[in-house]
């Protein structure tokens, strides 16, 4: 009996058992390799799989693209960099923030979560005008929003420093900080797409006028997806920040928008595995490019690629995967328990009309 209720849970959840158990593995196993450059390298995997994963939370189950989601990990990685950095420089640069922020620190965690609940605040404040357009003026309306928070942070210098990076943040972020928030990211979109607000949001995807005639309140199940997604990518700012240890608007503009949804798009927009295949092997790609880039060294070759060639391969290999891949790697595919095909011999037909 207990055997038939632990198969059973494994065949309903393995999709969430891969993807958390293979994250798992892999950084018990980068952990004891004791590499730092790959233990970096794998803690910068798992941040971008908290954006990316966010992402999927509104743009694989709404089916709207949303090119401005990464303003909300702008909001979170500033939002932090006021409560936990540089004591000594805030009161001297920063005078534009009130005082509780300016002439005080606090505690990492506690910025996480007073950073995402902002981010989440601002996305419902945006979202109940923008997320009544559906399609390409949606996609345009979250570009402009982003277009506004970038304009706004650049020039808010005496609260953001405008143009010029804020620097001191403390670097708490480690390979479990980073595996911890993915699992909980992972986690979060699991659940949200096997509720009963993630199945009616994916049916208003499928067909909007059919979803509305059968009672889905579209607007609604979309700013509940547009609020969760951007309260982790308000936390996937604040990894990053306590990550690299600095700051600034430039990181959070449209090259992370493009890398992030392409992310996206090459694992499969419908499939949470495939954020997450799709952050892996693109982040997998890029890294290797870089250290080509940068020269390695075979056998005492020494071969590397002129400065640039990155951007130009990798946009190559994703046009290829694509070409080949129209949906992604995963397509709308969850990873799922493996089936035996049972063959049966056709039965014979007796007799006729």
């Amino acid at each position: 009996m207990r055997g038939s209720i632990v198969a059973d849970f494994l065949k309903r959840h393995f999709t969430l058992i891969v993807l958390l158990g293979g994250a798992l593995l892999v950084c018990l196993a980068v952990q004891a390799i004791g590499d730092k450059p790959l233990i970096r390298t794998v803690t910068e995997i798992l941040i971008r799989i908290v954006i990316v994963v966010a992402l999927y939370i509104f743009i694989g189950n709404s089916g709207v693209v949303s090119f401005g989601s990464i303003a909300f990990v702008m909001i979170g990685a500033y939002a932090s960099a006021w409560q936990t950095c540089c004591k000594a420089m805030k009161p001297m640069s920063m005078t534009g923030l009130p005082d509780f922020l300016r002439y005080n620190t606090y505690p990492v965690f506690a910025a996480a979560l007073t950073s995402s609940l902002l981010a989440a605040m601002v996305a419902l404040i945006v979202g109940l005008p923008i997320l009544r357009l559906s399609g390409i003026p949606a996609s345009i309306a979250t570009l402009a929003f982003l277009s506004i928070v970038y304009v706004v942070y650049s020039n808010w210098t005496t609260v953001t420093l405008g143009l010029l990076s804020v620097v001191g943040l403390p670097l708490y972020v480690t390979i479990w900080v980073a595996f911890g928030w993915a699992a909980a990211t992972i986690l979060a979109a699991y659940l949200f797409q096997n509720s009963r607000f993630g199945l009616s949001l994916r049916a208003s995807r499928e067909d909007e006028v059919a979803a509305r005639a059968g009672g889905v309140n579209v607007a609604f199940q979309r700013l509940l997806a547009w609020v969760l997604s951007a309260f982790f990518l308000g936390a996937a700012g604040v990894l990053y920040g306590h990550f690299v240890g600095v700051i600034s608007v430039n990181m959070f503009y449209f090259d992370m928008t493009f890398i992030s949804i392409a992310m996206l798009v090459v694992g499969g927009m419908r499939s949470l595995s495939g954020a997450v295949v799709g952050t892996v092997v693109l982040s997998a790609v890029t890294d290797i490019l870089r250290r080509v880039e940068a020269g390695i060294d075979i056998g005492g070759l020494s071969i590397s690629i002129p400065p640039g060639s990155q951007e130009v391969a990798l946009g190559l290999i994703m046009l290829v995967l694509l070409l080949m891949r129209a949906n992604g790697l995963m397509g709308a595919r969850e990873f799922s328990w493996p089936r035996r095909r049972i063959e049966a011999a056709p039965a014979s037909r007796v007799g006729s009309d």
